[in-house]
């Protein structure tokens, strides 16, 4: 309740709720050190996006392609994408150690909306106007078809409660740097395509990826920086460097094959295991 001073016609507001909203106005502003590193997410994908632009597309559009400058500009933006990673890696790792702000959830949504979900969409449609054998539409759809699938899993990863220590469907990262691979394999068009779906499927399935904790998430920025240094050899054209980056993006796409079976090889295990601890139970 506000009190009028007759005298001095001033408004007094009581000390409880002039501390109330003291207390509530900055906490739903005030950013953390978790929410920076998701800014720093956010930021590294709209510059990817950029790169692709600059470096790959327009230089095709206006005919003026140099395939080292192509290369560097496309290197950069999947080492964006890499970096993007590490920010959401660590943002989550920090946002348990120390505190969150009330916008940290969100926030991580929208930036990794960006980064990997728009950021690779865009580089596969980049990649069906430059490609030689390459369809432009069929691309475009491809590329829908990833940002849906990520903008799927974000909501359903926001609304349902799973079990510690798994995600629920490939995580959108490691979804959008197998999505990067493929592409860089250079594989023949429709393979690539079929590829680019599956991976858009894997997000939105319900099997089983283990969270990125403790050996798993060290094992995790040691791939990471790996591909960084290979996209790198591959950019400046070291010695070898292409037949390590296809080497690379090929174990990637192993990985975003062979862990879903793993994955679900465990659940028939624990499945056939509790059939039998129940028949033992029903045996007299």
């Amino acid at each position: 309740m506000t009190v009028i001073d007759q005298d001095t016609q001033a408004s007094w507001v009581p000390e409880a709720e002039a501390a109330e909203d003291e207390v509530d106005m900055p906490l739903s502003t005030r950013l953390s050190i978790a929410d920076t590193l998701t800014l720093g997410n956010a930021i590294c994908g709209f510059m990817a996006v950029y790169f692709t632009t600059t470096g790959v597309l327009i230089p095709h559009l206006t005919g003026n392609e140099d395939g080292g400058m192509a290369r560097h500009s496309a290197a950069t933006a999947v080492i964006l994408m890499l970096l993007a990673s590490v920010f959401d890696l660590f943002d989550g790792l920090v946002a348990r150690k120390l505190r969150s702000s009330a916008m940290g959830a969100e926030l991580d949504n929208l930036s990794d909306l960006i980064s990997f979900g728009l950021a690779p969409a865009y580089f596969v449609v980049v990649w069906g106007m430059v490609a030689d054998d390459a369809h432009q539409r069929v691309s475009a759809v491809a590329a829908v078809v990833v940002l849906l699938a990520v903008v799927l899993r974000l909501a359903r990863f926001s609304c349902v409660q799973l079990r510690d220590g798994i995600f629920q469907g490939m995580p959108s990262p490691f979804g959008a740097l197998t999505v990067v691979s493929i592409v860089l394999l250079e594989l023949p068009f429709v393979p690539t395509l079929l590829a680019i779906v599956g991976v858009a499927w894997l997000m939105v399935s319900r099997v089983e990826y283990p969270k990125p904790r403790g050996r798993l998430a060290v094992a995790m920025l040691s791939w990471i920086v790996l591909s960084m240094g290979l996209l790198a050899a591959w950019a400046f054209d070291a010695p070898g460097g292409e037949l390590l980056l296809q080497t690379g993006c090929a174990l990637q796409v192993v990985l975003g094959a062979v862990i879903p079976l793993f994955a679900t090889a465990r659940r028939v295990n624990t499945f056939r295991d509790n059939r039998r601890e129940a028949r033992a139970a029903q045996l007299p």
